[in-house]
């Protein structure tokens, strides 16, 4: 009755069917994962925007000239000078610009210590050669 080429046709069809119905369902899967994904980035833009408008509200200069005369006695709030505001070439060095301090041996590390304490205490207790644990 049947041929082996009929009996080959059929299983080629049988597994081109359930190879077709997997990739439509890991498809499906992804549209539904982007669908979550783009709800999420749109409660996101949401918050953000209300935040936004939060801030605008809360950082109104008349609100906030309100608040000063209402707390102006506790906060005791006075205008910025200009001689407050630091130049460029008044601040310190950036980290990046600072020498590399070269690593210590050990040795040499607890007699800096022990100079650096005598310095600070102004005593001659603690000798300069070892330090004692």
């Amino acid at each position: 009755m049947f041929r082996t080429l009929d009996v080959v046709m059929i299983a080629v069809m049988t597994a081109a069917a359930t190879v077709t119905y997997s990739i439509k369902h890991q498809a499906e899967n992804k549209l539904e994962e982007v669908r979550k994904l783009d709800a999420e980035i749109k409660l996101e833009e949401d918050t953000i925007d209300l935040l936004k408008a939060d801030w605008a509200l809360l950082t109104q200069p008349n609100r906030l000239n309100r608040l000063v005369k209402t707390f102006e006695t506790d906060l005791k709030l006075v205008p910025t000078e200009s001689t407050q505001l630091a130049q460029p070439n008044e601040l310190p060095m950036p980290m990046a610009e600072l020498p590399a301090l070269e690593p210590e041996k050990d040795g040499k590390k607890d007699e800096k210590v022990a100079k650096n304490k005598k310095k600070a205490s102004g005593t001659d207790a603690i000798q300069t050669g070892s330090v004692a644990n």
